[in-house]
């Protein structure tokens, strides 16, 4: 997991670079990351309903700790 340091430091290093890529390689890009959300979002829903499903935890599921559970995931996945 990367430090509030180093992750500023990649994101304004990433922006350098972003600022003198092309605009094709911009449009490239921004697909690609649109691509990695869709993926991850797909990713979430399985495993929601995978554990949905799972007998031992077809009890009561609060939505906020759907929520925060998610969020939780996609923090770690980020650093």
């Amino acid at each position: 997991m990367k430090t509030k340091h180093e992750r500023e430091q990649l994101i304004d290093t990433i922006n350098v670079l972003l600022n003198q890529a092309y605009d094709s390689t911009l449009d490239e890009i921004y697909a690609l990351l649109l691509k990695i959300e869709e993926e991850e979002e797909e990713e979430d829903l399985r495993a929601y309903h995978a554990a949905k499903s799972d007998v031992e935890n077809n009890s009561l599921i609060a939505w906020d700790d759907i929520k925060k559970e998610i969020a939780n995931e996609r923090k770690k996945d980020v650093a």
